[in-house]
């Protein structure tokens, strides 16, 4: 199965999330090492100082081949995935990327690895799991409940 693996830089556990499910024999598409040699889309690439980006300029930097190339990249991932796993925490790309693929009709699958805020538009989803094991276990699941 191709799945999509949505997360945040300063997840801790998502580069072991990715390593269990390929594993496993899924295959999975990793953000911060998409393809060999490529270690994915930084804003710092394009300015170091993007933190300090007004609303205006970060408007502006979207535009920007090195964000469009990023874009494109997640994107066609996301078109090409069976299922996306949420490993919380995460940030507003994340659940940009799990909301696409919850819309597009593929299997969606949130995965806390730590306490975190509840959220009830997670009844959305295919499953909420708290462990590997149990993404396991809903990725084999035939098929997505209505």
């Amino acid at each position: 199965m191709k799945i999509y693996v949505a997360s945040s830089w300063r997840n801790p556990h998502q580069q072991a999330v990715v390593a269990e499910l390929r594993q496993a024999g899924h295959e999975v598409y990793d953000f911060r090492n998409p393809r060999p040699g490529d270690t994915g889309f930084a804003w710092s690439e394009i300015d170091p100082d993007w933190l300090d980006w007004s609303p205006s300029r970060f408007r502006e930097c979207l535009n920007h081949p090195t964000a469009k190339a990023g874009f494109t990249s997640d994107m066609e991932a996301l078109i090409a995935c069976d299922a996306c796993v949420l490993v919380l925490p995460c940030g507003r790309s994340a659940h940009l990327e799990l909301g696409w693929t919850a819309g597009a009709g593929k299997k969606t699958i949130v995965l806390f690895t730590q306490q975190d805020e509840p959220e009830l538009m997670y009844r959305m989803l295919h499953r909420v799991c708290v462990s590997v094991q149990e993404v396991l276990l809903a990725l084999a699941e035939e098929a997505v409940p209505a």
